[in-house]
C-alpha cells in the first residue's frame, strides 16, 4: 500500500457502536454475518479471512492466525482493551453513529467516544422515532405533528436522519409527501393492530418528516440482511423520490448500494443533492473492494462519494472497512497515477476527499 493512502484520516459518516460484553466463540461468529442463522462456519468467508489478515496484528498475533487462537488472545486481552486497540488502529478522525438498533447491546455514544479517541455524532433513526410517537399515547389525528415536533427535539444535536424504508417496505412506494388524511387514517390502524412500522403511508410520512428537518437523510440501500428484499432496495427505484426532493435543500445519502452501486453513482452524477456509498460492502467483499470502489467511480462526481464502515457490534469491522477502503483507495487511485490518467497530488486530493473531506462538508464536521 502507498504511503498516502496508509496516512488518509477518515470520518466514517455511517455506522453504529460495539458490544461491551465478552463473546464467545459462537456470538462473535453471529456478528461476522447479516445472516441471523449463519450457515457453516461465519470464518470461511472473506470476512473471516479480512479479520485474521487485519486485525490479529492488532492484538499481537501473527497475521493470519487461526479463529481459535484470535478468540483465545481477545478474551485474554479482555473486551474493553481489544476494542481500543482496534478502533485506534482505523485512523479515524469521527464517527457518525446510528444508535436506533439494539442501543441497549451496545456501548453509548459517549463510551465509543472514549474507546475510539473521536468524536462521536449522532445519525437519528426516523422509524425508531415514529415508533416511539405512537407508544407515547398519542391521538392518530395528532400522529402527523406530534413526530414533527418530536423528531425536531430528537435531532437538535444531530448530524443527520436515517431512514430504513428499504427494510420495512421497499422503494416501490409513491415518492411524495403524504396527505394528512391518508397519515390520520394509517395511524387510526396503526394504533389497533400495533407492532413495528411498516404502514408504507407512515414510513413515507417519516421519511418527508425527516426532509423538512434539513439534515442529510440517510437510506440503506442495497445489501442487507433477510428482513428486506433485496431487488426492492435499488436506488434506482428512488429516482422519483430525488426528483421530489430536489428542490428541498435537504441532502439525500445513499448507503452501501452494493450491488446497486453504479445505479446510487448515476443518481449521485445527475442529481446535485445525492452522495452515496459503498460502505458494508467493502467490508464483505475481501480483496474485490478495489474493483466496488472503481465500479463506483466510473461515473459518480468525486465529490459525492463518502467513506463508511457500517460496523456494528465487532470493532474488528471497523478495522477491516478502514483497510480494505485503503488498500482499495491504492490501488484504483494509484493505478491512474501508474496509467497516466491523473497526477498523483491530483489524486491523493481525490481520496482525501472520499476518505473524509467530503463528510466534513456534508455534515459540517469540524
Amino acid at each position: 500500500m502507498t504511503a498516502w493512502a496508509e496516512e488518509l484520516r477518515l470520518v466514517d459518516h455511517h455506522c453504529h457502536s460495539v458490544v461491551t460484553d465478552e463473546l464467545d466463540a459462537a456470538a462473535f461468529g453471529a456478528l461476522l454475518t447479516e445472516a441471523p442463522a449463519p450457515a457453516g462456519d461465519p470464518w470461511d468467508s472473506m470476512l473471516g479471512l479480512a479479520v485474521r489478515r487485519e486485525c490479529a496484528p492488532v492484538l499481537d498475533l501473527p497475521r493470519h492466525a487461526p479463529p481459535a487462537d484470535y478468540l483465545a488472545r481477545r478474551r485474554e486481552l479482555g473486551a474493553p482493551v481489544a476494542t481500543r486497540r482496534l478502533l485506534a488502529a482505523t485512523g479515524s478522525d469521527a464517527l457518525l453513529v446510528d444508535h436506533g438498533l439494539r442501543a441497549a447491546d451496545l456501548l453509548g455514544l459517549d463510551g465509543l467516544s472514549t474507546a475510539a479517541g473521536a468524536p462521536v455524532a449522532e445519525v437519528v433513526r426516523l422509524e425508531a422515532v415514529a415508533e416511539d410517537v405512537a407508544r407515547s399515547g398519542v391521538r392518530p389525528a395528532d400522529y402527523a405533528d406530534a413526530l414533527v415536533e418530536e423528531l425536531a427535539r430528537r435531532t437538535a444535536g444531530a448530524v443527520a436522519c436515517k431512514s430504513i424504508l428499504a427494510y420495512r417496505h421497499g422503494f416501490d412506494v409513491p415518492p411524495g409527501r403524504p396527505a394528512p388524511a391518508e397519515v390520520a387514517a394509517a395511524a387510526a390502524e396503526w394504533s389497533r393492530t400495533g407492532g413495528r412500522l411498516a404502514d408504507p403511508v407512515l414510513l413515507r410520512h417519516a421519511l418527508w418528516c425527516g426532509v423538512d428537518r434539513g439534515l442529510p437523510v440517510q437510506l440503506h440501500t442495497g445489501f442487507g440482511d433477510p428482513d428486506e428484499d433485496l431487488h426492492r432496495a435499488n436506488p434506482v427505484l428512488l429516482t422519483d423520490f430525488c426528483r421530489a426532493t430536489a428542490g428541498t435543500g435537504t441532502p439525500i445519502v445513499l448507503l452501501h448500494c452494493y450491488p446497486y452501486h453504479r445505479e446510487a453513482a448515476w443518481l449521485a452524477q445527475v442529481f446535485p443533492h445525492v452522495w452515496f456509498d459503498v460502505g458494508l460492502a467493502s467490508t464483505y467483499v475481501g480483496h474485490r473492494a478495489a474493483e466496488v470502489l472503481a465500479e463506483a467511480l466510473e461515473l459518480a462526481p468525486f465529490g459525492r462519494l463518502l467513506y463508511s464502515s457500517d460496523a456494528f457490534g465487532l470493532p474488528e469491522l471497523y478495522l477491516v472497512a478502514a483497510r480494505a477502503f485503503r488498500r482499495a483507495a491504492a490501488r484504483v487511485l494509484g493505478g491512474w497515477v501508474a496509467e497516466d490518467q491523473a497526477a498523483e497530488d491530483e489524486v491523493r486530493r481525490i481520496a482525501a476527499m472520499i476518505a473524509g473531506g467530503n463528510a466534513r462538508a456534508l455534515y459540517r464536521v469540524p
